[in-house]
């Protein structure tokens, strides 16, 4: 059954139900109440009609006194004169001596005849009464007066009780009426049966019927009437909700009235519009989340620089919770630090420029980050500040941890903190945005590991695993990349070729483990002699070449003097593996040197050109150096003096950049 027909089928329980139950009450009622005025008009009847036949006792009593108590010879004149009057219907009077005075023939007994004595109540055995007599007696002579029980009587009987009177008892009562037997008494000497109508109220049945088909008639309009302005709002409400359902958030259901199914509409309309909001803003948030995810990857399939990388995970991160502020923090393998690499939206102290931020260090075990660095375990809560860490309303610390790698042990392997501060929208972050953010997090960790990896397989790639220095292939690229620069900006830039005097002697005498010492030692001390900006180069063998930026030929040469210097003063200690073999190796070093641009406009030719000086400095006689041959006048040989080795162009720079 539908809501409709369950509400019609209550409201007409509810209606129907007391105009049933009152119907029939009150068709019990009327019906008690007519049974009751039958009773009372019979037991009124039977009291008028005692009445009535006691006052025609007596009336005929009085007529048989007046003619007893007159004289013998005008007794027929008065009896005439009653008869005539209609005080009795025939008078009798029995005398000897006038025989003939009665008005009509009655037997002398009262009694014989059917003639019934008002003084005698009649019995069972008595005759039919057919008459009523009263009797009086003067000196011998006997006085009966009679009245005939005829129709007329009875309905003369009848009419003053408004009943229907009929002679004698048993007689049966017809359809519709009620009847009472009255018993032969004194004073009303002879049995009768009183019969009233007992007023069946068929009538008020009809109209009682009637009002109760009206009252269902109206009920079951006023019913179906009610169910449907109730149902149909409803039935609105449930379409609204399926279009709903279906993705149609443009749905409004119409308000009829302002009562509670209008305020179900409304709050179902504001709930509408309120999800629609809320779908566009997830719509929204979504898109800049695939927006974010897409930078994300085409960053880490276009770039292996973190500093591109971290910043790119960390929006991304902070977009899809809600975050205010975020920070990224990775380990430093030089101290075991976290080191600040990003941050977004951070307020108070940590309100810092990209440079500033970067010197901020943490270390692990202290604090919420720090506790997360040194366990791997993630955390979030709220705290208002933490040691010296971003001050927040509510944070959400996930570990940046390297893939699992079988070769090193089943726990990850931390590499820094992923932090965010203060979920806007909510008092804190929940466990959605926990699972969001070790996703990003493990993202970071894979990007983190890969860079590195791919920085370790790229010095790999360009160092010498012997001296721990450049090597040949990286040399042609950072020499090209120099003089570029140089050109650029019109400066100088110096090539230094190096190679080890007399080595293949060192390899027969020593073997090669004391050789590989030797290029360990002689690579350590090119390092000691440099400054920060230049870089040094193994190109093959025992020959190196080192990068002077910004440095004339007057620089170059005393850059010169001092390696030469600090190999030849210091012999070179080794393990030596014959006996009587010394444990010190003493060596020297041949270097040339060619500036650019003045012996040579490209990297090759810069490179030649020094290359041609190393070999002039072997020819000369080793442990010594030489300036490339230029255009203008010759250069000075040998261990050149200031005074002699200027070349002019600026001076060597007392600080450097880092590369």
């Amino acid at each position: 059954m539908t809501l409709r027909g369950r509400l019609t089928s209550a409201f007409l329980v509810v209606v129907l139900g007391p105009v049933l139950l009152g119907s029939i009450f009150v068709a019990f009622t009327v019906g008690a109440v007519s049974r009751e005025r039958t009773t009372e008009r019979l037991d009124h009847a039977a009291t008028t009609i005692s009445v009535a036949v006691g006052a025609i006792c007596r009336q005929l009593q009085a007529s048989a006194d007046a003619v007893a108590v007159v004289p013998a010879g005008d007794r027929r004149a008065v009896a005439d004169q009653l008869v005539a009057r209609g005080l009795a219907t025939e008078i009798q009077v029995t005398d000897p001596d006038h025989s003939g005075l009665a008005r009509s023939a009655v037997t002398a007994d009262p009694a014989a005849g059917g003639h019934q004595d008002c003084a005698t109540p009649g019995t069972a055995t008595t005759p039919q009464v057919t008459a009523l007599a009263a009797s009086a007696y003067a000196e011998e002579a006997t006085v009966i007066a009679a009245q005939r029980i005829d129709a007329a009587l009875l309905d003369r009987l009848g009419a003053s009780a408004g009943v229907t009177v009929t002679l004698g008892a048993g007689v049966p009562a017809a359809a519709g009426t009620a009847h009472r037997e009255l018993a032969a008494e004194p004073g009303r000497p002879m049995a009768l049966t009183v019969t009233a109508r007992t007023g069946e109220p068929t009538g008020r049945y009809l109209i009682l019927a009637l009002i109760v088909l009206v009252t269902a008639f109206v009920a079951v309009f006023a019913a179906r009437w009610l169910a449907r302005s109730t149902t149909r709002p409803l039935g609105d409400l449930a379409w609204a909700a399926d279009r709903v359902a279906n993705g149609d958030l443009d749905t409004r259901v119409p308000i009829p009235r302002p009562d509670e199914l209008g305020r179900l509409a409304g709050t179902f309309n504001r709930m509408t519009r309120e999800l629609q909001s809320y779908v566009q803003a997830l719509t929204a948030s979504r898109d800049q989340l695939r927006r974010h995810l897409a930078i994300l990857g085409d960053t880490l399939s276009s770039t292996h620089d973190l500093d591109r990388i971290l910043p790119v995970i960390l929006r991304t991160a902070m977009t899809a919770t809600g975050a205010r502020a975020g920070l990224i923090l990775l380990l430093d393998p030089a101290d075991g630090r976290l080191a600040a690499r990003c941050g977004a939206g951070l307020t108070g102290a940590w309100d810092l420029s990209p440079a500033e931020l970067s010197q901020r260090r943490l270390s692990p075990g202290r604090g919420v980050l720090g506790r997360v660095a040194a366990t791997g375990v993630p955390s979030r809560g709220t705290t208002g500040r933490a040691l010296d860490e971003p001050a927040c309303d509510s944070y959400l610390a996930v570990p940046i941890c390297a893939p699992p790698d079988e070769e090193v042990g089943p726990d990850p392997t931390v590499l820094g903190v992923l932090a965010l501060y203060d979920r806007l929208g909510a008092p804190v972050f929940e466990d959605a945005d926990l699972r969001t953010v070790r996703t990003f997090a493990g993202q970071a960790g894979v990007a983190v590991h890969n860079v590195r990896v791919h920085e370790e397989a790229q010095r790999l790639s360009l160092t010498d695993p012997l001296t721990g220095l450049w090597n040949y292939r990286y040399l042609r690229e950072v020499l090209r990349r120099e003089v570029e620069r140089a050109s650029r900006f019109g400066r100088m830039l110096t090539v230094l070729v190096l190679d080890l005097d007399h080595f293949k002697e060192v390899n027969d005498t020593y073997g090669h483990t004391a050789g590989d010492q030797v290029l360990g030692e002689f690579a350590r001390r090119i390092r000691i002699g440099l400054r920060e900006v230049d870089v040094a180069f193994r190109q093959g063998g025992e020959e190196f070449v080192v990068l002077l930026p910004e440095t004339d030929a007057y620089g170059g040469v005393i850059v010169a003097e001092r390696l030469g210097a600090a190999v030849r003063d210091w012999p070179v200690p080794i393990d030596p593996r014959r006996p009587g073999l010394d444990d010190r190796i003493a060596i020297s070093v041949s270097i040339g040197i060619a500036v650019f641009p003045e012996h040579g406009s490209t990297a090759q030719e810069v490179l030649d050109a020094a290359d041609e000086a190393l070999y002039a400095a072997k020819n000369a006689g080793r442990d010594t150096y030489r300036l490339a041959e230029r255009v203008s006048p010759a250069v000075p040989e040998g261990h050149l003096d200031a005074a002699t080795a200027t070349t002019g162009g600026p001076q060597p720079p007392r600080h450097g950049r880092g590369r």
